[in-house]
């Protein structure tokens, strides 16, 4: 085969590039785009090499007309799907007109914005059951339950939850996006754990008593201090043992433990762990990597039924990372769950 002039050139370059020749066939390819190819693509038709029919059409054109184009090239790398946006542009060889085909990973764009898709429709899926509820009250507190005081207040009842559930809602989405808004700057207050513990169990302990829950607090006589922001702190631990509460089930007592300073491998720093523990039903091994996305949920009903919006745990876990620490979450069925964080003391 007969070397191209562009062969040094695309050696050198980072991303992956192929050359296909006025004989269509592939003259030359650089380490990226082998190793997104395949090795073995060098003297192949490029009908063999690429196979994906849009790619192929913008080719097939460009040696016709000489005309730029661009395209989208689906891989996979790393046991994961990538796509990529395929430049295809006219390169002209002493032989004829050849094509260069550039490849740019677009496949983090292509993550967000799903994601902010996927956002967008759970946010409205949440607020349309409430808000359609709502609508249907009202149209029968204005017609059919006029003058009826019983069904009134059992409506008006019922909408004063629905309300509470959207402003929570509400609350937690600013909450989400402060945090994730402030996540690359790391907090660097002086935080005393131990009274905020207590602080956080004072003020949930009408709710446990009420579901006859015995929250039972074990931590060191003296004060541990570590750096971070104290309202993002205090609502870990009031998302953490709220959950407790909430999921560990009526009569079971929930632990949170607050350990001394220690040296942490996950951290390959100083730290301090913080433990909250129930006794309930445990969560499914394949559950638990997901429990820190946004609005998802084990059981929907459930946890709309006390009251969750499913991103509690996910600003958990954005608020242990503006600190630099680490959440572990282990459960099994039937062996209550344990929500650890780790945070650096400096």
């Amino acid at each position: 085969m007969t070397s191209s002039p562009l062969d040094s050139l695309v050696s050198a370059l980072p991303i992956p590039v192929l050359l296909v020749g006025p004989a269509e066939r592939i003259e030359a390819a650089n380490e990226p785009a082998r190793r997104l190819l395949g090795a073995a693509q060098l003297g192949r038709h490029y009908i063999t090499a690429l196979r994906q029919p849009g790619v192929l059409d913008a080719v097939e054109a460009t040696l016709r007309d000489g005309r730029s184009r661009q395209s989208r090239y689906l891989g996979r790398e790393g046991g994961r799907d990538t796509t990529w946006t395929v430049s295809v542009g006219a390169v002209d060889l002493e032989r004829g007109r050849g094509v260069l085909l550039s490849f740019e990973d677009v496949t983090a764009v292509e993550e967000a914005g799903a994601m902010r898709r996927d956002f967008v429709a759970n946010v409205s899926h949440e607020l349309r059951t409430p808000i359609t509820a709502l609508q249907g009250f009202i149209e029968t507190l204005r017609g059919a339950a006029r003058d009826d005081a019983k069904a009134r207040e059992r409506f008006l009842s019922i909408m004063d939850r629905e309300v509470v559930r959207m402003a929570q809602l509400v609350s937690d989405l600013l909450s989400l996006s402060r945090v994730e808004q402030n996540e690359r700057r790391r907090p660097t207050d002086p935080v005393e754990l131990c009274g905020l513990v207590e602080q956080v169990v004072a003020l949930l302990q009408p709710t446990a008593e009420r579901d006859g829950v015995a929250l039972r607090v074990s931590r060191p006589e003296g004060p541990i201090v570590v750096p971070g922001d104290e309202e993002q702190i205090r609502q870990v631990l009031s998302n953490l043992i709220g959950n407790a509460i909430k999921y560990g089930g009526a009569q079971r007592p929930v632990d949170i433990t607050l350990a001394a300073p220690a040296q942490e491998a996950m951290l390959r720093a100083e730290g301090v762990r913080l433990c909250v523990a129930d006794h309930g039903d445990g969560i499914e091994l394949h559950h638990i990597p997901r429990l820190t996305e946004r609005f998802y949920r084990i059981d929907s009903h459930r946890s709309r039924a006390v009251g969750g919006t499913g991103l509690g745990l996910a600003i958990v876990k954005h608020i242990v990372n503006r600190h630099r620490g680490r959440l572990r979450i282990e459960s099994a069925p039937g062996q209550g769950s344990r929500f650890t964080v780790i945070l650096p003391t400096r």
